[in-house]
């Protein structure tokens, strides 16, 4: 079924009654957020089984027998695919029409998938299926996602603190959660040794990053400037940022630009829809991503989007490229639009 939050959290608490939880969109991050209340609410000893969807392509059969299996030392199981796709369709079928199943499977895709996609009709159609698509969390989301996440580290933020982190993340989890952790390490905060957290501290941390914008790297590759790309880059490395975060904020920026560009080619204006934005755009931004938009079609942000994907698995893996991956990707951006100029 297509679950609301409301349905998603009642079926994360009680993990038994579903046997697939299909995890999709933009926001990984809180795909993996989802994925991880899941073995919390499972308790203490669950036994993760990690697949992929290649894997599975090859052995459709080996869904079902591991969400079958009993572990050797009789505790639960989860199994996870990571990255899923429609090619781990047949293995689904099987695990929705097993005769039993036991162990839930929780099974994040990293993107959203599209209304064709045979793997979300599958579990749209199923009642033993939960499809939920997770969005970068904007507004008043964002800010209550910063103080959720400070309070279980042991920080106490006021509301305009709150605020401040989640606009500092630019919607991205996984970095707000890693200032949370420094934040707390620089406090020595504990959920039992609860700290107070002010800008000063915020000012002190954030200082050593200042030189190295992730977000200018991201806009010089979208605007054509590969030459001030190149220097960006280098005052990243510099101060330690290159690889994952900076194709995460590839990736954030691609998803708002296509957002917005979807809602260009149902009939808006660029300025129209920067302006409806509010903050998910920085203010200095703005005439930047009417320019982006502008430039940009939704055929080639999709393509960027899978191609970034690709780079930032291959950025996990040993043995791969390495931080090379996330900078030719934005090279290649860098080149692309500077032949559209």
């Amino acid at each position: 079924m297509k679950a609301s939050r409301g349905q998603l959290d009642n079926a994360l608490a009680h993990p038994a009654r579903t046997r697939l939880f299909l995890l999709h969109g933009p926001d990984r991050a809180g795909s993996e957020a989802l994925a991880a209340s899941l073995a919390t609410a499972m308790g203490e000893g669950v036994e993760r089984i990690d697949l992929t969807g290649a894997e599975l392509k090859s052995d459709p059969a080996r869904l079902s027998d591991e969400a079958a299996a009993i572990s050797m030392f009789g505790d639960k199981r989860l199994i996870r695919i990571d990255p899923a796709g429609d090619e781990c369709l047949a293995a689904i079928e099987a695990l929705l029409q097993a005769g039993a199943a036991g162990n839930p499977v929780v099974a994040i895709v990293g993107r959203t998938l599209p209304a064709t996609s045979r793997l979300l009709k599958l579990a749209h159609a199923s009642d033993l299926a939960i499809a939920f698509v997770s969005y970068p969390p904007e507004g008043r989301d964002a800010d209550r996602l910063a103080f959720d996440l400070a309070q279980a580290a042991g920080l106490r933020v006021a509301p305009d603190v709150a605020h401040r982190l989640a606009e500092a993340s630019g919607g991205d989890r996984a970095v707000l959660a890693g200032e949370i952790e420094k934040l707390a390490l620089y406090s020595d905060a504990a959920p039992e040794r609860p700290r107070e957290t002010t800008h000063a501290m915020l000012d002190a941390l954030s200082a050593a990053h200042d030189e190295g914008d992730l977000g200018e790297a991201v806009n010089r590759a979208l605007d054509g400037d590969a030459a001030g790309l190149d220097t960006e880059l280098a005052r990243l490395a510099g101060v330690g940022v290159e690889g994952v975060p900076v194709i995460r904020a590839l990736l954030r920026r691609l998803a708002l630009l296509a957002r917005l560009r979807a809602e260009i080619e149902r009939g808006d204006s660029a300025q129209s829809v920067v302006s409806r934005a509010g903050r998910a755009i920085f203010w200095k931004d703005k005439e930047r991503t009417i320019r982006q938009l502008q430039d940009w079609r939704s055929g080639t942000l999709s393509r960027a989007i899978e191609r970034a994907l690709a780079a930032e698995r291959a950025l996990k893996r040993g043995g791969g490229p390495g931080v090379a991956a996330a900078d030719e990707e934005l090279f290649a951006l860098a080149r692309v639009a500077g032949r559209r100029r």
